[in-house]
């Protein structure tokens, strides 16, 4: 009897282990900021206990990069939190398996492949800020910017700072809207403007924001979620938002072909498209996925959605590398080393 009784503890205690020996470790690439990892991480696996998330983070241009050279032996199973031109290159190479995600039909039609069965689906939206220091501003005598414009006047010589676009998807949605809004020939010629007041372009896009919060800089290029969010815990800065609009990207997520834990991959997907994931993602940013979820965020202007300019993704996914070269050709000698 006793054997008896001690084989089936074994078994009900092999039971009950089962499960957590059991658990899928999904490889998920992301650009999203190191503070959000924690709580995006937690709250998913709270719902799936047996899928461990295995964040591999990065700037966006080094994890796009990074995924097209893997692409004949992926390593990721998952990308969540990457700008969604980023996901159409990846797609353009077949890279991306399709999916239809529960709660699909709540997203706005903005924010989802255009595809019946979508290839990507969008997350939140980030877009172009100024992030200005105002004590370090007045000491010099250097009024506040209001336009783009505006940064290619004398009075902010090596006193701009501005993420590099071939690194940070910051620094490219910059880019890829100045294009846009001012057309491509008079946009090179204020870039050319602009070159000549930066100090130096960064590998994140992020770090202009910090870098001015510090007072290591007056002017900061950068976007949404630090300018307000800094400001927000003291920095001495104001955040700008220019007259002529922003350039905006999507945060979003897809699932890599050919994947082996594809039923994990997809439960993620699932939960990437929920409102609770999308009132996650609007703790960070004021325009999410689903309309609804969304609550006002202190520090932007009344009419978030017009300050976005009428942004063609597939032009922009499609000249991406083109653009690069051109701007690397006549601007990265002013970029920082990597670390």
């Amino acid at each position: 009897m006793k054997q008896g009784t001690h084989l089936l503890a074994a078994a009900v205690l092999a039971a009950t282990t089962a499960p957590a020996l059991a658990a899928t470790d999904l490889t998920v690439y992301t650009a999203f900021e190191p503070e959000q990892l924690s709580e995006l991480k937690t709250a998913f696996e709270r719902q799936h206990p047996d899928i461990n998330i295995k964040w591999v983070r990065d700037s966006t241009g080094v994890v796009t990069a990074r995924l097209l050279a893997e692409k004949a032996q992926p390593k990721a199973d998952v990308v969540w939190g990457l700008a969604a031109t980023s996901l159409m290159q990846l797609d353009q190479q077949q890279m991306l398996s399709a999916y239809a995600p529960k709660g699909l039909d709540k997203l706005d039609s903005r924010f989802r492949d255009s595809k019946a069965e979508p290839h990507w689906i969008g997350l939140d939206a980030f877009f172009s800020a100024i992030c200005f220091n105002k004590v370090e501003a007045e000491k010099l005598g250097i009024p506040a910017p209001t336009s783009w414009a505006d940064l290619t006047k004398p009075i902010y010589k090596g006193k701009v700072i501005m993420p590099n676009p071939s690194s940070s998807g910051t620094g490219y949605l910059s880019v890829a809207g100045w294009l846009q809004t001012m057309g491509e020939q008079q946009g090179w010629q204020f870039m050319n403007g602009l070159h000549q007041n930066i100090d130096r372009y960064t590998h994140s896009g992020s770090a202009p924001c910090k870098l001015a919060a510090s007072g290591e800089t007056v002017i900061g290029i950068s976007f949404d979620f630090p300018a307000t969010s800094l400001k927000a815990k003291g920095a001495p800065i104001e955040v700008v938002f220019p007259k002529e609009g922003s350039g905006w990207d999507m945060e979003a997520a897809a699932i890599i072909k050919g994947t082996p834990k594809l039923d994990a991959a997809k439960q993620l997907l699932d939960f990437a498209a929920t409102e609770q994931a999308n009132a996650l993602y609007n703790k960070s940013f004021a325009v999410v996925a689903i309309p609804d979820v969304a609550k006002p965020r202190a520090g932007y202007p009344a009419n978030i959605k017009g300050q976005m300019i009428d942004n063609d993704f597939g032009w922009a996914a499609r000249e991406r590398n083109t653009i690069l070269a051109q701007w690397s050709a006549s601007f990265d000698g002013k970029t920082e080393a990597k670390q």
